[in-house]
């Protein structure tokens, strides 16, 4: 479904219902991952699994998104908007239950291929809406609906840190914020837009590979979702397992990764327009780096987690710039969403499992050195989101009103 110029009987409250429909849609996308991530420790010690196994099993998401996630465009070609992410969500949300029903490694890495096909589904659609309403909108509004995801993830997260405290059976646990989540997903969807392909549209291609353009934009992406995955999955074993601390302490330690990159989120769209896309993300590379570099260098909770409290902060801009350069890119901004789309949450689904596997061969401390030479990647390549290399790319012009550096 292409993105086309902003309808003009869209009225301004429209604008507004339609922004605060999808900003509570991502927050409750990001629920259902903060939740999960919380957990991850206790299916882990559930099931008794190495960390090597784990890795492996958390490799399956990854394989699940690659597989679904191009078929996002026809879906909601055929669907609507609306209908689409009203399925897409409410499978995402309810198979955050399935890794806690797993009797068995097998069974866990099938539930973690529903998982991640959902969740990059959903993903796809939930975008391609945000670009539409931003383009109505008439100012950047991406970094602040990344924003509301982390937002989510810190609210799952909230729950989920009380909960292993007190050692609350997993499965009964995202058994039942599924279910709240379901009935919330399915109310919120009721007031996104509906959008419908012209009549003389074609449908997209079911599976394509992504546009030039996509691919030099995701190898930014790929290196800050990296981070963002490896940092959000293994956080919490990394400070138990490295930093020696107890369970309720570990899980805390996302909830400071969540929280800062929610709040440097939620202010994201005031800088990147006074700083310019490039410097913003050239700036965040360098924290980035800095709470890497404290993560691997600690051996107690406390400077773990601000480390990975910083990482949050550098990092945050980072897709969300990379999908508004995505949508001014070229003619057809849904498909290079897409591919941008797929390249980065694939590296954010892959990163768990390469860190997993590192991490058996070696240590958590190697594996975490790989997430910090990758933040630095953020700083060399940044230069990929400028409006006018976007335009030499795709061969498009950028559009009017973006702040370049």
């Amino acid at each position: 479904m292409t993105t086309s110029a902003p309808d003009t009987r869209w009225s301004p409250a429209k604008v507004r219902r339609a922004h605060m429909a999808i900003a509570t849609a991502f927050a409750v996308h990001g629920a259902v991952q903060g939740t999960f991530a919380t957990r991850i420790p206790w299916i882990k010690d559930h099931l008794g699994l190495s960390a090597g196994a784990l890795g492996l099993a958390l490799v399956c998401p990854a394989v699940g998104s690659m597989l679904t996630m191009p078929l996002a465009g026809r879906l909601m070609h055929r669907l609507g908007s609306r209908t689409a992410l009203r399925l897409l969500l409410g499978m995402w949300c309810v198979a955050l239950s399935l890794p806690a029903l797993s009797p068995g490694l097998p069974w866990l890495c099938v539930s973690l291929l529903i998982f991640g096909g959902s969740a990059g589904m959903a993903d796809v659609v939930m975008n391609a809406l945000g670009v539409a309403v931003e383009e109505h909108k008439g100012k950047s509004i991406m970094s602040g609906l990344h924003g509301m995801w982390s937002v989510g993830t810190l609210a799952g997260a909230a729950i989920g840190v009380p909960a292993a405290h007190a050692g609350l059976d997993g499965r009964i646990h995202l058994g039942a914020v599924s279910a709240a989540l379901v009935v919330t997903g399915f109310l919120v969807c009721a007031r996104v837009p509906d959008l419908h392909p012209a009549a003389d549209e074609a449908a997209p291609p079911r599976f394509a590979l992504p546009p030039r353009a996509a691919l030099v934009i995701g190898a930014i992406g790929f290196c800050g979702v990296f981070a963002e995955g490896g940092s959000a999955d293994w956080c919490a074993v990394y400070l138990r397992d490295i930093a020696n601390a107890s369970p309720a302490v570990a899980a805390l330690a996302y909830t400071a990764f969540s929280c800062t990159m929610a709040t440097a989120r939620l202010l994201g769209d005031f800088a990147v327009r006074k700083l310019g896309p490039v410097t913003a993300i050239r700036a965040g590379g360098v924290v980035a780096t800095a709470g890497g570099l404290l993560v691997v260098l600690s051996h107690a909770p406390a400077p773990a987690i601000a480390g990975f409290g910083l990482i949050g902060v550098g990092i945050s801009v980072v897709v969300p710039l990379c999908f508004a350069a995505a949508g001014r890119s070229g003619p057809n901004p849904s498909q290079a969403i897409a591919g941008v789309a797929t390249v980065t949450y694939t590296s954010g689904l892959v990163a768990p499992a390469a860190i997993g596997g590192i991490a058996g061969a070696s240590s958590l401390t190697v594996s975490f050195t790989l997430v910090t030479v990758l933040t630095l990647g953020l700083v060399v390549g940044a230069g990929v989101v400028r409006p006018s290399a976007a335009k030499q790319v795709a061969g498009a012009p950028a559009p009017a009103g973006v702040a370049a550096d």
